[in-house]
């Protein structure tokens, strides 16, 4: 864990390397692109080399897609008490998702002209689901549940296979009851690229959801155009800014829990009080040696945990602010205060008892948020961004000749006459 503080000779370089802004390497975009274009070519050929060469596992294009049976064994095949949480956070995923809706409206401008929007589920989207190192139970229910929500009727999958080409039969479970209508056992770039571009047995989408490592977000980055996206989520963070209030225990646990992400995660913590982080580095050192990832634990905790001796509150929502956490957990006395101050972060969690792991998994907003600093001009995923928007006008002989004058002098300075025209015509006929 590094340990920064705001006495230090280099505090100003510090909070600059906090105002990030995600951007893939070299690397992974000639790797991304070869991919895409390979997709592109060789269809199904393509997906099967890549799940073998990067997942072990020997696909035909009769075996790519998971079956139905499969999907309805395992929710058979689950424990009641995995039913149970799955029911659970479905529910809470699915009411939230539903009271934020975006609604039909309809009105009229100052010429009298009825204007409004309506909304329109999107007809087909993709959720990309990771596996890694952890099959993503919880992402199945944050990214699927959305879509089917908002009425999608066609809510395609992708999530990577074991060598033995199967899919864990949890995740598989949560799918078939957040409402997946198509499943299919490919991870990756390539995934990306067959949900945008299509293959014999992968029809395209309209839309494509869910995180993923830098090569999954770097493919829906490259494929932005030939499909929408939703936004850039890469590997997980969390930043806690805290006062004295706060307790020690908790802010260590909420660390460890991003820790286990492994990889890439990174955890910040931010407080004016030496005494807190002093207290908050002792737990992060005891409850570590009680947990079982150790493998996934102990790289984070030595290159992606950060600790912050800010000068004020103030100052640390400064610099929450400048690093946009994906997650951030506030515990101060002075909440009303602090709390209008943070305007970057993808979820804020309040108080002492407000983990972050029941944001993962249960309390109902999506846990797919912007991560690298992409807070900034992302928000996380939310059920109107499966909802396609179009816009209603229609005007009266009235209104029309009402709009005329306004239309004339665009179109005069804009030299279009026709379009003055368009207008002129209908308001003395």
């Amino acid at each position: 864990m590094k340990i920064l503080r705001h006495t230090d000779a280099d505090w100003k370089q510090t909070l600059a390397l906090l105002d990030r802004r995600a951007e893939a390497s070299d690397a992974v975009r000639e790797v991304v692109s070869s991919v895409i274009q390979s997709i592109r070519s060789r269809g199904d050929e393509a997906l099967i080399d890549y799940t073998a060469r990067f997942d072990g596992a020997q696909l035909t294009p009769e075996t790519l897609r998971v079956s139905q049976e499969e999907l309805d064994a395992a929710w058979q095949a689950a424990s009641p008490e995995l039913q149970a949480a799955l029911q659970a956070s479905h529910r809470n995923v699915f009411a939230f998702s539903r009271r934020s809706m975006r609604q039909d409206w309809h009105g009229t401008n100052e010429q009298g002209a009825e204007v409004g929007e309506v909304y329109h589920p999107f007809e087909r989207v993709g959720c990309y689901v990771p596996g890694g190192t952890a099959p993503l139970v919880s992402t199945a229910i944050m990214t699927v549940t959305l879509a089917a929500a908002a009425g999608v009727p066609e809510i395609v999958v992708c999530t990577p296979c074991g060598r033995d080409g199967t899919v864990n039969p949890g995740l598989l479970a949560a799918l078939k009851l957040a409402g997946a209508t198509e499943v299919y056992k490919i991870g990756g770039a390539q995934a990306i690229a067959a949900m945008a571009y299509g293959t014999p047995t992968i029809q395209p989408v309209a839309k494509i959801v869910g995180p993923g490592n830098s090569y999954v977000v770097e493919a829906k980055r490259q494929c932005l155009g030939a499909v929408s996206i939703d936004l850039l989520p890469g590997p997980s963070e969390v930043m806690i800014l805290a006062d004295e209030s706060a307790d020690p225990r908790f802010i260590a646990a909420d660390i460890l829990a991003q820790a286990e992400h492994g990889k890439d995660s990174q955890a910040g913590f931010v407080t004016p009080s030496e005494a807190l982080l002093q207290a908050v580095v002792r737990e992060v050192e005891s409850q570590v040696q009680t947990l079982s990832r150790q493998d996934q634990l102990r790289p984070v905790l030595e290159k992606g945990v950060f600790l912050i001796l800010a000068s004020s509150l103030e100052e640390g929502a400064a610099l929450v602010n400048a690093y946009a956490p994906e997650h951030l957990s506030l515990i101060t006395c002075r909440e009303a205060e602090i709390l209008p101050r943070i305007r970057t972060a993808g979820a804020i969690f309040l108080g002492n008892h407000s983990p972050v792991a029941v944001g993962d998994f249960l309390a109902g907003p999506s846990h797919t948020l912007p991560t690298g600093g992409a807070g900034k001009s992302f928000p996380g995923l939310t059920v109107d961004m499966f909802q396609r928007r179009t816009s209603l006008i229609r005007l009266s002989r009235e209104s029309c000749a009402l709009s005329e004058p306004m239309v004339r002098a665009f179109a005069e300075v804009e030299g279009l006459d026709a379009h003055g025209h368009s207008v002129s015509i209908r308001a003395v006929g």
